[in-house]
């Protein structure tokens, strides 16, 4: 009774999976198919534009919008990746693929802001005159392109870090474009060459404070730490609240990906309960942590007087005594 009970939950749950995410993974990847068309064409055009109009920071625009599409083209492969199945030694799947990628564009994203800011040191010292109708043309070009890809991924941004990641990316690139434009428009008016590294410092400096949160997340998913957003404190109370329940413990919650938070943990029953009882308890344990935490990977193993020389237990039955008096 109880294996038949389990499959048809594992398979609810796996059908449920299978419902939520294959058409918003494939969305997701047509979407970074083609920003990275759309990217490429951008750093070709700026490419000839700077060796027209003798603009370094064109160049280093298409230099840093070369690297952002290689690194987004990373996170497409990476997210067409993650759908593979699982399989004997990939037991949970390719979901760490995204992770992995996420991390790399995030580092690959920190380091084009560190060249950046050579290069705008560089242009500080040696100011050079340039073409400044072309190299504004040239960036404007770049700014509508870039404006298109970020409104392509923007409600995507929020869901997915890989995509959070190549968002980041293209607004670091539509904002050094306005960079270029504004420094292009100096230099035809004003010829104020200072502007336009000062303003590409300022712009690298944003992104890589945004770019360092994707990177403590994805270090915490590998590192399998604890969700932000969960506390485990709280959902040891919830769940000791069950009459049948003594303690919670060897309680351990972590992430897959950005998307999946698993829970495994041992339960503990105030009294010998038989095995369709204990199915009870079980079973409302995984709807309480399903409904309240958001957890739907689920493992518990039920006991009775388990765990008897573990120190948590004890110092779980202490608490609970000490709040009954």
């Amino acid at each position: 009774m109880k294996k038949q009970e389990d499959t048809t939950s594992c398979d609810h749950i796996d059908q449920q999976h299978k419902h939520l995410h294959p058409h918003t993974k494939k969305l997701r990847g047509k979407k970074l198919l083609w920003v990275t068309l759309l990217n490429f064409s951008i750093s070709f055009v700026q490419v000839a534009g700077g060796i027209i109009s003798n603009s370094l920071s064109l160049i280093s625009d298409a230099i840093h919008n070369l690297g952002d599409t290689s690194a987004i083209f990373i996170a497409f492969l990476a997210g067409k990746h993650a759908n593979k199945k699982p399989d004997a030694r990939k037991t949970f799947g390719y979901k760490r693929a995204e992770i992995l990628a996420a991390l790399f564009n995030a580092m690959v994203l920190i380091a084009i802001c560190v060249f950046l800011f050579v290069e705008a040191y560089e242009r500080l010292k040696n100011p050079q005159a340039i073409k400044g109708g072309i190299m504004l043309s040239v960036a404007v070009f770049g700014l509508l392109a870039n404006l298109i890809s970020v409104l392509v991924l923007q409600k995507e941004k929020s869901h997915n870090l890989n995509i959070r990641a190549a968002y980041l990316h293209l607004l670091g690139d539509t904002l050094s474009s306005v960079a270029v434009i504004v420094g292009g428009v100096a230099i035809l008016i004003w010829q104020v060459y200072w502007l336009d590294p000062l303003i590409t410092v300022a712009v690298g400096v944003y992104i890589i404070y945004h770019t360092l949160g994707i990177v403590r997340q994805t270090v915490d998913i590998l590192m399998q730490a604890t969700p932000r957003h969960i506390d485990i404190q709280k959902i040891r109370q919830s769940v000791e609240t069950l009459s049948q329940v003594e303690n919670i413990h060897h309680l351990h919650v972590w992430q897959i990906d950005d998307e999946q938070i698993h829970l495994e943990a041992h339960l503990n029953m105030c009294k010998d309960l038989s095995l369709s009882e204990t199915e009870t308890v079980r079973h409302n344990v995984e709807n309480l942590l399903k409904n309240k935490f958001g957890i739907s990977h689920i493992t518990l193993q039920i006991e009775y007087k388990g765990c008897e020389n573990n120190n948590e237990l004890i110092v779980n039955q202490e608490k609970r005594q000490a709040d009954k008096h």
